[in-house]
């Protein structure tokens, strides 16, 4: 409950401050911490888990309800129009034998009225449910936290999304603009007779076949920024700006080398990696994963399920009460004159000896589902096992790469300067610059494509440990 109330403080919060610009703003900028907010503020799956929530306490008031008395009060009046008549035997009256003599019974007016209470002195079942209904709602309290794990690292995957679509646009973009730079310089050179014009030609259609990857970039920009509203829970067409740039991120860092991707970093740093770590905690798992501490919490809700079936054979003791007013009047009504008051108090147990052996069958299916759920845990904590070996993994080769990646992307760079220079000189080709120009944009989809995947199976590591930040983890 209390990662509940924080999260919905931290939501609330900062889904003001995000939200003051008008809707279509889009100079709107917010930061991934931003978003996972909003996404907690706003994501029918969390909100449909503390609707779970507030309807475990109302089960939980049901079953109070049974340990409590039951008082009830009534009141009655009968108006006879005609007082019933029964038939008895003549001679009673004096009358000949063999005869009917038709005798009136009642009177014009009767009122009852009064109070009752009937009190469960003993009932298994009641108790079991109210021990029941605690355990349930601690459930759905799992359930909230392990979809709050799951919204944030969906968040932060969708964001990370948007940042590399808009990474292979602008990268797309550049490439267009040195293949315009270098059009007009080599028309320029055509036109002087230093090249020829299958250099002009091998440009242009260069340039034709980019132009189509930066159209495709700029929906896929589109596309992703519409799977992130889906995550927070914002209308498809809600505009804005995401802060952060996967160039310029350095994932061998422990700081960011750029303020834009301070945010980026600080949640990245949240939930430490240690590179080459093989160590698989199975305690550490059933402690922090929210589908295992699910699993854990209906095992614990199915025992107080067996519990109730077996108490199904206890005898149940209950007592009650009655406080009662009687009145009958002739002629014209006057309530309750004359009334009179009776009461009663009795004890009531009752032992059910035979039901068909339902019964038995009921526990029994009690314990078997007890048994599946073992059966789910432990292929849950199968399953995260491998999860957290496969995002381990994934993290390792991305390091291991990344000094290359990175060294790659510097001497594609310095290699296009000197072939551009070449060229410049006559000392190159348009074919050395033309593979240099390739080689740049292969080095930098390449770089940024290894941040996304990082970013994207570092949020997929911290799900798979059960260390979600902003649920498990603070800054």
């Amino acid at each position: 409950m209390g990662n509940r109330l924080g999260l919905l403080l931290i939501s609330l919060t900062l889904l003001t401050s995000t939200l003051k610009a008008q809707p279509g703003d889009l100079n709107r900028e917010i930061t991934l911490e931003q978003a996972i907010e909003m996404a907690l503020a706003n994501n029918p799956q969390i909100n449909r888990a503390i609707l779970a929530i507030d309807d475990a306490d109302e089960l939980l008031n049901l079953a109070r309800a049974e340990v409590y008395p039951d008082i009830t009060s009534s009141i009655n009046y009968t108006r006879n129009i005609e007082i019933p008549v029964q038939f008895l035997p003549a001679e009673i009256f004096g009358g000949p034998a063999g005869t009917l003599t038709p005798v009136q019974f009642g009177t014009d007016n009767n009122w009852q009225g009064g109070f009752s209470v009937a009190q469960n002195l003993f009932k298994g079942e009641a108790i079991v449910a109210l021990k029941s209904s605690a355990v349930f709602k601690k459930v759905q309290e799992e359930n909230y936290r392990s979809a709050s794990q799951q919204i944030i690292t969906q968040a932060r995957i969708a964001y990370y999304a948007v940042l590399a679509a808009q990474e292979q646009l602008r990268l797309a973009n550049a490439q267009i603009e040195r293949l315009e730079t270098n059009l007009k310089e080599n028309e320029a050179r055509a036109k002087a007779g230093i090249v020829d014009d299958y250099a002009v030609l091998q440009l242009k259609v260069q340039l034709s076949n980019q132009k189509p990857q930066q159209i495709e970039a700029k929906y896929a920009v589109d596309e992703a920024y519409r799977n992130l509203n889906i995550v927070m829970g914002l209308p498809v067409k809600f505009s804005y700006k995401v802060k952060g740039s996967l160039n310029e991120f350095d994932i061998l860092s422990e700081t960011a080398s750029q303020p834009e991707n301070t945010h980026l970093k600080n949640i990245d740093r949240m939930n430490p990696y240690s590179f080459s770590s093989s160590t698989i905690d199975s305690a550490l798992l059933t402690e922090n994963r929210g589908d295992i501490r699910v699993a854990e919490a209906n095992l614990r809700l199915q025992d107080k399920q067996i519990r109730a079936e077996k108490s199904r054979f206890l005898p149940t003791l209950t007592a009650s009460y009655n406080l009662q007013w009687s009145a009958a009047e002739a002629g014209s009504p006057d309530f309750f004159q004359d009334a009179k008051r009776f009461q009663t108090l009795g004890v009531n147990l009752s032992l059910p000896l035979f039901q068909g052996f339902s019964r038995m069958a009921n526990l029994e299916r009690a314990q078997i589902q007890y048994k599946d759920i073992e059966e789910q845990k432990r292929m849950a904590i199968l399953m995260a096992q491998n999860e957290v070996a496969s995002a381990s993994e994934e993290l390792d080769k991305i390091f291991e790469t990344a000094s290359a990646r990175k060294q790659a992307l510097e001497q594609a760079s310095i290699g296009y300067d000197r072939a551009k220079k070449r060229l410049e000189n006559g000392l190159g080709s348009q074919l050395e610059l033309t593979e240099a120009e390739i080689q740049v944009r292969e080095a930098e989809v390449n770089y940024a494509i290894m941040v996304f995947n990082y970013l994207t199976a570092k949020a997929n590591y911290d799900m798979a440990t059960g260390m979600v930040p902003f649920v498990d983890t603070t800054n």
